[in-house]
């Protein structure tokens, strides 16, 4: 059943491997490209490294799974002996004191051995039921490790939009701050402002300045790490699609604790790896169990060629009378070994409720926020224009221009970053939930 499994599951797992530290990225993305968030997690899971190892991981258990299955079929091997024998002769006063080489012949040999298991209670079942249940949780485990590369790289995405919208800002407050100094300059020149409104006008727009590079290079920074996530450090130059907009996501938390005890790989995989523990019990106690195997072969031997021949048939019927209690200590071994698994599963269990719950109220608490802060960011547009209009009709200052810029950077800020955690929090959720 496991190896139908395996089969039905080679296509989508993509076992043809690929070597992951190409320089290239292979042509996956060409210069000046826009990719889409979709388009990036189908890169990762085919390039990035982790994804590589674990699909290796799956092939190294479905062996283990074949290894097992040998014990149904017969043995069968083919032995050739060569021997050069020679007598020796003894000496005086019962001391060797001379030897000599006497009747000295060849012998050669050669043989061909079947056996095949007949009945061994048992085991060899187990064993291949074990072998597959592991495969099942290194499948489960493929999974795991596919969900968080698809967060990681959700994270990274979302993380470039958030900077591309910070760069945006800083570029918008450079241009208000620009508008402003010409504004002051005009006044200055007129006679109606004082020098201190051009040089606070100067200062705001050389500390906007200041931001405007900080906040693009942590945009360069943000798309290194998104093509590391996605396992392709170096790459043409492209944009995203920005899908940074609010867009509610409607679940229940009972739904989601529930879809997550059903969908979770890792909670998948431990519960596999337990059932082989299990099973591991029982196959410990077939070691006070008798193996029945089956054997014949068929022998040449002799000092001269043509060999003469002879052949032999029987069967063996093996009693573990005393073993050292190594039977006893495996099935406490096995024991054990399933204790600490129904410990960790139960310690996963709380942590997927964790994650749920902290992922669900990290929603809420975003969706909020995202609705307070547009409306900060209306209000600080119209303050602005407030102080704009005071400034140029001569009742107001340059401070209160700063200030209402300051505050309208500040909002759009906040928004974005309501946006961002939103975002987040939803790709937390669904990791945790387990689906993409």
């Amino acid at each position: 059943m496991h190896s139908i499994l395996y089969r039905m599951l080679l296509p989508i797992l993509g076992m043809v491997l690929i070597n992951p530290f190409n320089a290239a990225a292979g042509g996956l993305i060409k210069e000046g490209e826009v990719i889409t968030l979709e388009r990036c997690m189908e890169i990762a899971l085919s390039k990035h490294p982790n994804i590589l190892a674990t699909r290796n991981t799956v092939s190294i258990n479905q062996s283990k799974v074949g290894q097992a299955e040998a014990n149904y079929y017969p043995q069968l091997n083919w032995s050739v002996g060569y021997k050069r024998y020679s007598s020796i002769s003894g000496g005086t006063t019962g001391t060797i004191t001379s030897r000599e080489a006497a009747d000295s012949f060849d012998q050669y040999s050669s043989s061909v051995t079947l056996t095949q298991n007949i009945f061994d209670f048992g085991k060899t079942p187990a064993q291949v039921n074990i072998q597959g249940l592991l495969l099942d949780s290194s499948l489960s485990e493929l999974g795991n490790v596919s969900d968080q590369i698809v967060f990681n790289v959700k994270q990274a995405y979302y993380r470039v939009l958030q900077a591309k919208r910070n760069r945006d800002v800083a570029i918008e407050t450079v241009q208000q701050f620009q508008k402003h100094l010409e504004q002051a300059n005009g006044f200055y020149f007129v006679g109606t402002k004082p020098r201190f409104d051009v040089t606070k006008a100067e200062v705001d727009l050389s500390n906007a300045r200041l931001n405007l590079i900080k906040s693009e290079n942590a945009l360069r920074i943000a798309i290194v790490n998104l093509n590391n996530t996605m396992g392709i450090p170096n790459v043409p130059d492209y944009t995203i699609e920005d899908n940074l907009s609010f867009k509610e996501y409607n679940i229940s938390f009972e739904d989601a604790i529930k879809r997550a005890n059903e969908n979770r790989p890792d909670l998948k995989s431990i519960i596999a790896k337990k059932d082989a523990a299990g099973n591991s019990i029982e196959l410990a106690k077939k070691g006070y169990y008798p193996v029945l195997t089956g054997n014949a072969s068929y022998n040449w031997s002799g000092e001269r060629f043509p060999l003469e021949d002879g052949w032999n048939a029987g069967a063996t019927l093996s009693f573990p009378l005393f073993s050292g209690f190594l039977t006893r200590y495996q099935v406490e071994e096995s024991r054990a070994n399933l204790n600490v698994l129904e410990a960790n599963e139960e310690l996963l269990r709380q942590n997927i409720f964790l994650e749920v719950r902290q992922a669900y109220l990290n929603i809420k608490e975003a969706e909020e926020r995202i609705t307070a802060t547009e409306l900060t960011v209306k209000q600080a547009e119209e303050n602005l224009e407030v102080a704009n209009g005071r400034y140029a009709a001569g009742v107001g200052n340059p401070i209160e221009v700063t200030d209402a810029e300051v505050v309208l950077s500040n909002a759009k800020t906040a928004y974005i970053q309501a946006l961002y955690d939103y975002k987040i929090a939803q790709a937390s959720l669904e990791k945790a939930v387990g689906v993409r």
